[in-house]
């Protein structure tokens, strides 16, 4: 009887030290790949960061030969100053998806005057804003790929049942609003 009762507490005990040793890993890979969302959030904060830094030079070049264009001026001044403000990351997203729009309402005006199109001045600016797009869209992609492994860890058994109650939550998607689906008009 005794050796059934030693057989049995040896048992119970491996099975806890599996159960701490599986809930051990689990909590560092759901923390890893948290952070590795977070980061990649943060990469994309660094390209939007030069992007700020960058619309001012394209206004200016833009608005030097069409300065009449006013109103699109003003929208991307409008939509920079509150993609930068934006405090939450579903904040952030809308306002970046309304920059874009008025970026793009911006190069629209522009293809519409010739020696604008020929300044030096503009062409790099254009030439670094579209890679700079690159770059940003490649961060989102990132992000949410990062973003459906972390949900997909949280969600998928048998660790869907202990994410929630280590505090793992789900993390939304960066995601294109229907208004920056659509093309731009620009009417002269």
């Amino acid at each position: 009887m005794a050796t059934f009762i030693i057989g049995l507490i040896t048992i119970v005990v491996v099975l806890v030290l599996f159960m701490a040793a599986y809930l051990i890993i689990l909590y560092n890979g759901l923390v890893k790949i948290r952070n590795m969302v977070h980061n990649s959030w943060y990469q994309i904060d660094v390209q939007l960061k030069r992007r700020y830094d960058l619309i001012p030079n394209l206004v200016e070049t833009v608005k030097a030969y069409a300065s009449h264009e006013r109103q699109v001026f003003e929208n991307v001044t409008r939509a920079r100053a509150m993609a930068a403000q934006a405090g939450t990351m579903e904040e952030r997203q809308h306002a970046e998806n309304i920059l874009s729009g008025a970026l793009k309402s911006l190069f629209a005006v522009a293809e519409a005057y010739p020696q604008l199109q020929a300044s030096q001045n503009f062409t790099q600016l254009q030439n670094e804003m579209s890679d700079l797009e690159s770059k940003i869209a490649f961060a989102r992609q990132f992000y949410n790929d990062t973003t459906m492994k972390y949900n997909t860890k949280i969600q998928t058994f048998p660790a869907n049942i202990f994410s929630s109650l280590l505090g793992f939550q789900y993390i939304s998607y960066f995601m294109a609003e229907e208004q920056a689906r659509n093309n731009i008009q620009v009417k002269f």
